[in-house]
């Protein structure tokens, strides 16, 4: 089972997509921002990071930025500030894609699956 880490300071984000991931069989961790998230990320290893970019004390651009110099962890951003500067900075700094809030519980999880589970999703 693979484990997912939300990093948002929306709690309300938080808790839809952890129902939303664990309904469809994930493991799900959670940060608050992204100081938080870049400690948790490097501590519990997750398989995919759920990242959004505008949180208090550390955004989720610097937390990436950061968390790029030791991991290769894949990331998806999910934001509602999808400015062209912050998606191309975020394309460069490896994301596997942006999702822009609101988005919806089934592509989220679809795009999941397809990082995570490329051959699963392609028989199905």
């Amino acid at each position: 089972m693979h484990t997912v880490l939300v990093v948002d300071d929306d709690r309300d984000i938080v808790k839809l997509l952890s129902v939303t991931l664990k309904i469809s069989g994930y493991n799900v961790i959670s940060a608050g921002n992204g100081e938080e998230g870049l400690k948790v990320a490097l501590e519990k290893n997750p398989d995919m990071i759920l990242l959004d970019i505008m949180m208090p004390i550390m955004d989720g651009l610097t937390m990436l930025e950061e968390l790029r110099k030791t991991s290769d962890i894949p990331v998806i951003i999910v934001s509602a500030f999808g400015s062209p500067d912050k998606v191309d900075k975020a394309r460069e700094l490896g994301i596997e894609c942006f999702l822009n809030k609101p988005f919806s519980n089934t592509a989220v999880v679809d795009m999941l699956d397809v990082i995570l589970n490329p051959v699963e999703s392609e028989s199905t």
